[in-house]
């Protein structure tokens, strides 16, 4: 069975840092695309950065320069360094991972910029 745990987020000054992680668990292939996904309040769930198999990488325009989406050295492990972080940035992040067999999620975890 798949599991997908994070680890990480909490509660930052603007201009701060924090680093999330995500660990997935149980899967019987390789994975082929992991990232990460953010939802404020009232508002839709986006796309904040992601990377295939194939080496692709994306960032939302609103974090590029700021975040980096990196992969762990155990398997299927991914982090998000995010730097320089503003208000706008509050939400819950979600990692997720996508195999052929289906996208397994996060539980979620809480991202707060605020003075």
């Amino acid at each position: 069975q798949v599991q997908v745990v994070e680890s990480g987020g909490g509660l930052v000054q603007p201009g701060g840092s924090l680093r999330l992680s995500c660990a997935a668990s149980g899967s019987p292939s390789s994975v082929n695309t992991m990232g990460w996904y953010r939802q404020a309040p009232e508002k839709e769930r986006e796309l904040v950065a992601s990377f295939t198999s194939t080496g692709s990488t994306f960032y939302a325009d609103s974090v590029k320069g700021r975040f980096t989406i990196s992969r762990g050295a155990a398997k299927d492990t991914v982090a998000l360094q995010m730097n320089s972080l503003k208000p706008e940035d509050t939400a819950v992040y979600y990692c997720f991972y996508t195999w052929t067999f289906g996208t397994y999620w996060g539980q979620g975890t809480q991202v707060t910029v605020s003075s």
